[in-house]
């Protein structure tokens, strides 16, 4: 009897042991796998916040990268206007232009010498010229051909062409100043003021005709009148 007690109570022990070990199991697991939930949530709350806090920072490559690229562009755009500004000014002299008075010529023509002792006071051949610079300069170098030869050579203002009413011819004055060389024995430079006016006749040919006072020793003044081919 007494064994059957002792197998009995041995039976009872190892149910009891066995349910005590199967309801302690799930709760271990249902822990564990509670402690790697909130492990994984505390890794995803601080990844997202780590990316926010860089994306939010304003020394991140991105901005860096944004900042570089406009300062590039805003160095480009203040260097173009420097270049053409540069162009502008190479530009602006060249020999042999047309002006707003228009074309540059050169050509033959008379001077009639309306008072003076040098070539300019007198009557002589002339060879004639205008030789743009810009868009409103030329300058006019002739030469009064004879025995004593004088060069003039003046820088003058051009105006745009006019039409006059009265003959409907289109006419562009100039006036300006500059030196006058009377050669010879006694080859003396003086002062010169110029004026006068160009009639463009055809795309080819010019006329044109002006006054021109020099200071050498005395005050000579010459009417000189050509007509010029254009190029």
């Amino acid at each position: 009897m007494n064994l059957t007690f002792f197998k009995r109570t041995s039976t009872l022990l190892t149910l009891a042991s066995v349910a005590v070990i199967g309801s302690t199991l799930p709760a271990s697991a249902e822990n564990i796998n509670s402690t790697s939930a909130n492990q994984a949530s505390s890794v995803t709350n601080l990844t997202a916040n780590q990316l926010g806090q860089v994306s939010e920072t304003p020394g991140t490559a991105l901005t860096s990268a944004s900042a570089l690229t406009t300062e590039l562009t805003q160095s480009q755009t203040t260097q173009i206007p420097s270049a053409t500004q540069s162009e502008k000014v190479a530009q602006t002299i060249q020999p042999g232009r047309a002006t707003r008075s228009g074309s540059s010529y050169i050509g033959v023509g008379g001077n009639i010498g309306l008072t003076g002792d040098t070539r300019l006071g007198e009557g002589s051949f002339a060879v004639i010229s205008k030789i743009g610079l810009a868009q409103n300069l030329s300058a006019r170098p002739a030469a009064l051909v004879g025995d004593n030869t004088v060069f003039l050579v003046p820088l003058t203002v051009d105006f745009p062409q006019e039409n006059l009413e009265i003959t409907q011819v289109n006419v562009a004055p100039y006036i300006g100043g500059g030196v006058a060389i009377s050669t010879g024995r006694d080859s003396t430079v003086g002062a010169l003021i110029s004026g006068g006016v160009d009639v463009p006749l055809s795309p080819q040919i010019t006329a044109t005709g002006g006054v021109n006072v020099s200071f050498i020793d005395k005050t000579d003044v010459g009417l000189l009148v050509g007509v010029g081919y254009n190029f």
